[in-house]
């Protein structure tokens, strides 16, 4: 059905879309203006290199993530070609590290690697590291229970122990069938706290933030228990990595996870899931096509008052795309 009168003329139509398109420009002036919180724009690259840095800065964005580690030569050269382009790096993305694993070997060569990326943060200029901790299930060789019975998303119903950390239940009713899988997620916790501490001198020193994200791994899936996990080192360079697109199909609004952890969260990335009818099933999707429900995440941001980045974790749309709807997200609309 045609949404405009029959009589409506092509000076008349435009008149009105150009009504429609300022009076929309306007609300969303005015609710951005009503946040007190700044939140700036990011995304992840690979390798900087100028032709793509001179198009992220031209679409609108902040800064980047560093998806890569570096070496101190390579990293200051990428640093200063960064800043050229009028950009910041904020954070380095160091990724899944095997603090859990069977070999000590492995959990050595995993610090190792997560030491070399808190030097590359520091060498790029960057405020924080984004890992990690480890995971568990997957089929993963080496991995603690990589044959786990694991609950559906939908089923966890968690029980732990606030001093441990460790959990007790995962389900109502019957734990039987999930005990090995209770077993991994405790020695995961400990053996992430163990290798995280070790961690925190050079942290300190480069003054480099440690922030650990949460990445279906199997581990800490509601937020009260990643809250434990997170504030269980008590210090300022160990901080949470909130990814809003990651915790969607366990079921809990994003905006109750950013309540939940609170000053605890140092970034946030950001990507869109969209989940099925029945909820037992879902994708990921480009931003603002899924399920999340940006308006009271932009307001858990203000509640909390993050200042902070954003980083946006998607491909497949033109920059410009991108940073219309990370605008439209940071002003609430």
């Amino acid at each position: 059905m045609n949404a405009f009168p029959q009589c409506l003329d092509r000076r008349q139509f435009l008149a009105t879309a150009g009504a429609a398109s300022l009076a929309w420009w306007s609300t969303t002036q005015v609710r951005a203006a009503s946040f007190k919180t700044k939140i700036r724009k990011a995304k992840i690259i690979a390798n900087p290199e100028e032709g793509l840095l001179r198009d992220l800065k031209a679409a609108g964005f902040d800064g980047v993530e560093v998806g890569t580690i570096m070496n101190e030569e390579r990293a200051k050269r990428a640093r200063e070609l960064i800043e050229g382009a009028g950009l910041k790096v904020h954070s380095v993305l160091r990724g899944w590290a095997e603090f859990n694993h069977d070999d000590p070997a492995k959990v050595d060569a995993s610090r190792e690697v997560s030491e070399l990326a808190l030097r590359t943060a520091h060498w790029l200029g960057a405020e924080a590291v984004l890992m990690v901790p480890c995971r568990v299930g997957g089929g993963r060789a080496g991995t603690p229970g990589a044959d786990l019975n694991i609950p559906q998303p939908w089923e966890f119903d968690i029980d732990f122990d606030e001093k441990t950390g460790h959990v007790s239940r995962v389900v109502k009713g019957d734990n039987a069938p999930f005990a090995r899988y209770i077993a991994a997620q405790n020695k995961a916790t400990d053996s992430s706290k163990e290798q995280v501490r070790k961690l925190i001198p050079l942290a300190e020193q480069l003054n480099v933030i440690i922030a650990l994200e949460n990445v279906w791994n199997n581990l800490w899936v509601r937020p009260n228990l990643y809250k434990n996990f997170v504030g269980s080192f008590n210090h300022p360079f160990v901080k949470a990595y909130y990814d809003v697109g990651n915790h969607v199909k366990y079921l809990v609004p994003v905006h109750e996870w950013i309540r939940t952890l609170g000053p605890l969260i140092k970034k946030i990335h950001i990507k869109d899931y969209a989940l099925a009818p029945d909820n037992h099933s879902g994708k990921f999707v480009h931003l603002r096509d899924g399920s999340i429900d940006w308006p009271k995440m932009r307001q858990a941001l203000e509640d909390i008052g993050y200042n902070g980045w954003i980083t946006v974790e998607d491909n497949g749309l033109p920059l410009p795309e991108f940073a219309d709807r990370l605008d439209k997200i940071i002003a609430g609309v």
